[in-house]
Formats: structure tokens, C-alpha cells, sequence
């Protein structure tokens, strides 16, 4: 599978839990930086429109560590009406540490809307693999 977006992510102390490894929950806000870093290739501002997560499903490999090479790689397999879909794979020191799919909502106005046809074209012209919907 290819990636269009590869972002490192230094592993902070306080993203620990008291078992010493990674929080689950931190691994969504590691995909949520990668998702950022992709919008914004993609050519979306702050005052492009709004994003909200309307789902997350994440599969747990194994543990990351304090101090370990952490790198998440992102791709959209999915553009619908007013959603996409993001999957992307978290990879500590080389193996692969969890892969998660998150829903992302188009908002303006607050609402749901249609994506934009510029981000739609972004997104196709950023993906080299086949993205359901486009």
C-alpha cells in the first residue's frame, strides 16, 4: 500500500500511561497530526471549512515505547458526500503498532456539506492507489 503522507511523531513522557507505554487514546491524536499534515498538503486552511471526527476504529498491535522512532503513514481510501475515510498505519522502530480508520466529517456552517471540489481533486491527484468515491 502506498502513502502519500509519512510524519514522524516524537513520543512525549506525558503520553505515557502508568504501565509505561503509549495511552491508547494517544494513537488518535498521532493520526490526527497525520491527517493535519495531510490537509494541509492537500491545500486546506484554517479557513478552508471545518473537520470533525465522526468515527474511529483502531486496531492495537503492540505497545509503543518511551523513546522509540514512531512514524505514522496516512492515505484516504474513501471520499463520500460530506465524509472521507482516512486509514493509516502507526509504526514504532520499524514494526507496525496499530491501524486505524477514522471518518472525517465536511462542516460548514456547522453542518455537514458536500467536500469541495477542490479537495476532492487534491485528494485524487495526492493518492496513487484507487480511492472508493472518486
Amino acid at each position: 500500500m502506498i502513502f502519500p503522507v509519512r510524519v514522524p511523531i516524537q513520543v512525549r513522557f506525558s503520553d505515557l500511561d502508568t504501565l509505561e507505554h503509549v495511552n491508547n487514546a494517544v494513537y488518535l491524536t498521532y493520526d490526527e497530526v497525520a491527517r493535519g499534515h495531510y490537509l494541509q498538503q492537500a491545500g486546506a486552511h484554517i479557513d478552508s471549512g471545518n473537520f470533525v471526527m465522526a468515527r474511529a476504529e483502531v486496531d492495537y498491535i503492540t505497545p509503543i515505547l518511551f523513546g522509540q522512532q514512531v512514524e505514522i503513514a496516512l492515505r484516504v481510501e474513501r471520499v463520500g458526500n460530506s465524509s472521507f475515510r482516512t486509514y493509516s498505519e502507526t509504526w514504532a522502530d520499524g514494526g507496525l503498532a496499530a491501524r486505524i480508520k477514522v471518518v472525517v466529517v465536511w462542516l460548514e456552517n456547522g453542518k455537514p456539506a458536500r467536500i469541495p471540489d477542490w479537495l476532492r481533486e487534491a485528494i485524487r491527484g495526492m493518492e496513487t492507489e484507487p480511492v472508493e468515491g472518486l
